[in-house]
C-alpha cells in the first residue's frame, strides 16, 4: 500500500428537500385543503476515524466528495426521505485543516471518533405548515436549504508510543521487524524505509504500539533526504528509541546530529524521553563494545542499551525496555 499522508479534498453535502404545495384533490371532499408535506434534509459528509489504515492514499484519486439530496415533500402530508451521510474513514491520527491548510478545525485522536465535516441542508416546509384560522388554502411553501460545502486539507500525523529514530541504515526496521509483527522492507543501504511503518509489540500481556521513522539526515528539518515531510510523525510519540550504528566511527557526532535535527524542527522533539540503543554488537568484539559503551555514556544523560537482533535475549530486553518508555 503507497503511503500518503497529506491531501486536498472537496466535500459537498446533500441539499435538503422542497416541501410540497399539494392540496387534497378526493371525490367527494369539497374544499380539500393543503396536505403538502415537509422535503428531506440533506445528508452530511462524516469524517471518522478506523484503526486499519495508515495512509490517505485512497483520496489521492478521487478528491470530490458530495453526500446525498434530500426528496421533496409530497402530498397526503408525505415527507420527503432524508438523503444518506457520506461516512469518509481516516486514519488516527489525521488532522482537519482549512483551505489555508493552517487553521487546525480537528484531530483523530481516538478509534470511531466522527466528525461533521458538512452539515446537509434542511428540509422545506409543506404548504400543510403555513394552515392558519385565517389562511385556509395557503399555497406557501419553503425550498430546502443548500448543504454546506468545503476544500478542506487532511494530514496525518501517526500516533505510536515510541517512535524509533535514527540515521539512515541504523537499523532501525530491523529491530521492528523483531520486536512487533510489522515486515518493513530491511536491506543494506541508505533509505530503504521511505514511509514511517507501525508495528505492535507484545510482552508481558502489555502492547506498545512502535513506529519506525525514515532516517534524519543533516538538514532535515529543511527538507534534505527524506526531510520535513516524515519529522511531524515524531511529535505524536511518547517516547523516542535512537538507535546507533555501533559500528560508526563516531558515535557522538552522530547522536548529536539527529538531535541537532529534532531540535530545529521544534523544541519539544528534544525534550522527549529518550532510550539510546547501539545496534550491530554482532560485529564488534565484546571488549571493544564496552569500551565504546564507557566513552559514549560521557555527557549523556539518557540511558544507553546495547543489541544485535541476532540474539533473542537482546531483543527480549529491548521489548521488556519498551513497556516502561511507553507508560
Amino acid at each position: 500500500m503507497k503511503f500518503l499522508d497529506q491531501v486536498k479534498i472537496y466535500l459537498k453535502a446533500g441539499n435538503g428537500g422542497d416541501g410540497s404545495p399539494s392540496f387534497r384533490r378526493e371525490k367527494f371532499i369539497e374544499y380539500g385543503g393543503p396536505d403538502g408535506g415537509d422535503g428531506g434534509k440533506g445528508g452530511s459528509v462524516i469524517l471518522k476515524a478506523e484503526q486499519n489504515l495508515n495512509t490517505l492514499i485512497d483520496y489521492r484519486y478521487q478528491q470530490h466528495h458530495k453526500a446525498q439530496r434530500g426528496d421533496n415533500g409530497a402530498g397526503q402530508n408525505r415527507t420527503g426521505k432524508s438523503g444518506n451521510d457520506l461516512i469518509l474513514k481516516v486514519p488516527l491520527g489525521t488532522q482537519v485543516f482549512e483551505e489555508d491548510n493552517k487553521t487546525l478545525i480537528y484531530d483523530f485522536i481516538k478509534i470511531g471518533e466522527e466528525f461533521v465535516a458538512a452539515l446537509g441542508g434542511k428540509g422545506g416546509l409543506g404548504n400543510t405548515r403555513f394552515k392558519s384560522s385565517t389562511n385556509r388554502a395557503p399555497r406557501k411553501f419553503t425550498k430546502g436549504t443548500a448543504g454546506e460545502e468545503f476544500t478542506i486539507f487532511l494530514q496525518l500525523k501517526t500516533i505510536a508510543d515510541i517512535g524509533i529514530i535514527g540515521l539512515p541504515n541504523a537499523g532501525k526496521s530491523s529491530l521492528l521487524a523483531a520486536v512487533t509483527n510489522a515486515n518493513p522492507k530491511i536491506a543494506n543501504y541508505q533509505f530503504t524505509t521511505l514511509n514511517p511503518n507501525l508495528g505492535v509489540a507484545n510482552y508481558d500481556g502489555k502492547e506498545v504500539t512502535i513506529a519506525d521513522i525514515p532516517g534524519l539526515v543533516e538538514g532535515a528539518h529543511k527538507g534534505t533526504g527524506l526531510g520535513i515531510q516524515f519529522l511531524k510523525h515524531i511529535e505524536r510519540c511518547k517516547s523516542l528509541l535512537h538507535m546507533i550504528d555501533i559500528t560508526n566511527k563516531d558515535l557522538k557526532k552522530s547522536y548529536n546530529q539527529v538531535k541537532q535535527e529534532l531540535k530545529s524542527y521544534s523544541s519539544k522533539l528534544s525534550k522527549k524521553k529518550e532510550l539510546i540503543v547501539l545496534n550491530k554488537t554482532d560485529l564488534i568484539n565484546e571488549n571493544e563494545v564496552k569500551k565504546i559503551i564507557k566513552d559514549f555514556k560521557k555527557n549523556i544523560k539518557s540511558e544507553v542499551l546495547v543489541m544485535t537482533t541476532l540474539k533473542k535475549d537482546s531483543i527480549l530486553k529491548i521489548k521488556s525496555k519498551l513497556i516502561s518508555y511507553a507508560s
